[in-house]
């Protein structure tokens, strides 16, 4: 028999089920940002609340305010210089090319162009039509134009939604740290209601996990920063300490610092130092991404309380399912499967 309650209990699960699904779709396009800023947040909290807060008198505005100053130097300054170089670099290349462009090729290419193993006699051949016929150059740089500035339409859009997104991300991060006592407690709250001591273990193992994968990445992106660096110095390349920067901050994604240390390999080997072009590029491969291939998993496994096997598998597969947010929920989803197939097997040992 079907009570008279169950309709209007029945409307108030559906009520509360469209209003999550609401809320849901309201954050989804932020849904990264949001995380990114919780990472943030976790990782921060405790030099904020034992060390900052304090010395602040309970001041959270003041303490948050400071917090979100400091993030803005350390994250978004760095990033605006670096798209500042590399505006600067695009319009030194449009200098380079414009000569050619109005003027034609000159008739020999540079040599160590015609020396590039393998490609060397094709391009010395491409070169010498090309500066034979003006009009088969023309037709050349048209059809070139187009994909070069959809590219450049595309890099702009990217580099635009990433200052938008870093935006965000410091924009929650002040209300988290305002707010985070009484975030942590709810939290913490809602963990035990959902599955007691289960549910604050788990917390407690995602926090550490965050950590753990947090302490892997800024670790390992400061060593590559700083060997990348010396090489630099080394070898004698220009602005070394800008590049050291730039090798920090692309290497949170895989292909990053290849691009820098490959460009600047480029550039020595363009100014006839091949010697030190070879240095740099046997030193990239062996030093600098030697780094990110060993150091990291031991850095992160090592935070994190987890095998080195589990490590790789939750970053690469989160990265591959969430993007750059998956380096951390990866790791954190199966951190929490981990935890609990080994109390359930503690649980039937004990049975």
């Amino acid at each position: 028999m079907i009570q008279e309650s169950d309709p209007k209990r029945l409307a108030q699960i559906a009520l509360v089920v469209l209003l999550i699904i609401g809320c849901i779709a309201l954050l989804l396009p932020f849904i990264g940002a949001i995380l990114f800023a919780f990472v943030v947040w976790i990782c921060t909290w405790p030099l904020y609340a034992e060390k900052l807060l304090p010395r602040l008198g309970g001041r959270n505005i003041v303490g948050a305010s400071l917090m979100t100053l400091a993030l803005i130097l350390v994250l978004l300054l760095p990033t605006l210089v670096m798209a500042g170089s590399l505006a600067n670099g695009a319009d030194n290349l449009i200098d380079f090319l414009k000569p050619y462009i109005e003027k034609g090729l000159p008739n020999d290419p540079p040599g160590w162009l015609v020396g590039l193993p393998f490609f060397g006699s094709e391009i010395d051949a491409a070169w010498h039509r090309l500066a034979g016929n003006r009009e088969e150059l023309n037709a050349l740089v048209k059809q070139l134009i187009a994909p070069a500035r959809q590219f450049a339409l595309v890099l702009g859009g990217i580099a635009a939604n990433g200052l938008l997104q870093l935006a965000l991300v410091l924009f929650v991060t002040f209300f988290l740290y305002r707010d985070g006592a009484a975030i942590s407690n709810a939290l913490y709250l809602g963990a035990r209601k959902l599955g007691g001591e289960l549910g604050e273990n788990m917390m407690d193992k995602a926090r550490g996990t965050v950590v753990g994968v947090m302490l892997g990445i800024v670790g390992t992106a400061a060593a590559q920063g700083t060997v990348a660096m010396i090489g630099f110095l080394i070898a004698g390349v220009p602005a070394a300490m800008l590049l050291g920067f730039a090798t920090f901050f692309l290497s949170m994604i895989p292909v990053g610092p290849p691009l820098i240390w490959g460009g600047a390999a480029a550039w020595l080997y363009s100014e006839g130092q091949t010697g030190w072009a070879i240095f740099l590029v046997l030193y990239g491969l062996f030093v600098i991404s030697s780094i990110d291939n060993f150091v990291k998993p031991i850095l992160i496994a090592r935070g994190a309380g987890m095998s080195i096997l589990l490590i790789a598998l939750g970053v690469l597969g989160g990265v591959l399912v969430f993007g750059f947010i998956g380096i951390f929920l990866g790791p954190v989803l199966l951190a929490l499967g981990d935890m609990l197939l080994q109390r359930w097997l503690r649980e039937e040992l004990h049975a």
